[in-house]
């Protein structure tokens, strides 16, 4: 499986997103510039310029006709995805952590960061998939966090549910109506939740911590179904559809980094089986924390983006689709 190795950015990576139909990546980094790239190749298809300080979070909307981006300029923008206009500009007191749309595209959320003077919260905008439409300019909701600092949010299924990971290690679901908390669980014990990331169909999710674990809970009341322990603090966490897999990325702390050997920093995507929370297979490569996993949403491959600089995009090729894990896993049992 020969990763494309894609050099575009200046800076470490902070995240890379597909889009619904997989033929385009999205990243950001702390260069300022979002760059789209085609997954097929690696090849650049445009860059989004705007933006004046690191990106921390980008998204695009399920017909790829907006893309959505926050970071540390205290902004979340809006843009066109053909054309690269920029539609839209929301302003804040503080840097945007987490951007994402919900499941039709209709809603965006952002999460602010917490810093002196302003709150950790969660704001919803109502959107018209329209290039040409004016957006709003005033939110449609705001969840202030007050216990603990929201560090990731999304959408569950049908936008019934905000889901927040938060800086405690908490996990908390609030009602679209008004905002209000409706459930709360401590999954990570007093590690911040890294990454959130979505099934398919939204009912549950996977979440990332610096504990060293990710584990699968569900979005109606947040039971924790599965948990993924590893030997390495974890920045973001995947799961891939057609197979039973998760694939979990992070590693020793980009401190560290200059003192430690790529093997013995652990930079590499984990690969562990849904079911069954054991670990399958590793892919090395790149020389830094991964800091971000996303999975081709046609589930042919995946992409990270590294603390080095570099977005690696894997093909699966044949054996990984003919590889039964069950299989192999009741042979070995009987042996």
């Amino acid at each position: 499986m020969r990763p494309i190795l894609i050099s575009g950015h200046e800076r470490s990576l902070t995240q890379v997103k597909y889009n619904k139909d997989g033929d385009i990546i999205f990243s950001v980094s702390k260069d300022h510039v979002i760059c789209a790239w085609f997954s097929a190749n690696g090849e650049r298809l445009g860059t989004y310029h705007g933006h004046q300080g690191a990106l921390w979070s980008v998204d695009v909307d399920p017909t790829t006709t907006l893309l959505a981006s926050g970071g540390a300029d205290d902004t979340m923008r809006l843009w066109d995805v053909k054309t690269g206009k920029l539609l839209k500009t929301w302003e804040f007191h503080s840097s945007i952590k987490r951007v994402e749309f919900n499941e039709d595209g209709t809603r965006l959320l952002g999460v602010t960061e917490k810093r002196q003077g302003a709150v950790s919260s969660i704001v919803v905008y109502d959107i018209t998939v329209d290039v040409d439409a004016k957006q709003p300019d005033e939110h449609s909701l705001r969840i202030v966090c007050q216990e603990s600092k929201a560090t990731v949010a999304g959408f569950s299924y049908l936008s019934k549910f905000i889901i927040s990971g938060h800086e405690d290690g908490t996990v908390t679901q609030w009602s679209m109506k008004d905002g209000l908390e409706e459930l709360g669980a401590t999954v990570h014990e007093n590690e911040p939740i890294t990454d959130l990331q979505w099934s398919q169909d939204r009912t549950y999710f996977i979440t990332s911590s610096k504990d060293k674990t990710a584990k699968l809970i569900t979005a109606h009341d947040l039971e924790v179904l599965k948990t993924y322990p590893t030997d390495t603090p974890l920045n973001s966490a995947c799961m891939t559809p057609k197979k039973d897999y998760v694939i979990l990325g992070g590693g020793q702390a980009a401190a560290d980094v200059t003192r430690t050997s790529a093997r013995q920093g652990k930079f590499e995507a984990r690969f562990f089986h849904k079911i069954f929370e054991e670990e399958i297979g590793r892919v090395r490569g790149h020389f830094g924390p991964l800091n971000y996993v996303a999975v081709h949403p046609h589930g042919t491959g995946y992409c990270s983006g590294g603390e080095d600089g570099y977005i690696r995009v894997h093909h699966f090729d044949k054996p990984y689709f003919d590889f039964t894990y069950e299989v192999e896993r009741e042979q070995a049992a009987k042996i």
